[in-house]
């Protein structure tokens, strides 16, 4: 695996903890280094770090604090 990748896997936690449950990510970076965006998708996708996932959850959470003070009232 190249240098950057590893260093940059190193400081975000989520892609490391990742790839330490899943080793086919690290066969597959092993490879082919270009596959490393596919690989962020991927991680993103899955625990949810995407800014739509982000914006869904706002909007959520602003749905939830709304129907719990309507039903305050």
């Amino acid at each position: 695996m190249d240098g950057e990748i590893i260093k940059h896997l190193f400081e975000k936690k989520e892609y490391y903890e990742y790839l330490k449950e899943n080793s086919e990510w690290i066969k597959i970076l092993k490879r082919n280094k270009y596959r490393y965006k596919d690989f962020l998708n991927f991680v993103k996708k899955k625990y949810k770090l995407r800014t739509q996932d982000k914006i869904n959850n706002a909007l959520n959470k602003a749905s939830m604090l709304s129907e719990v003070l309507s039903n305050i009232k």
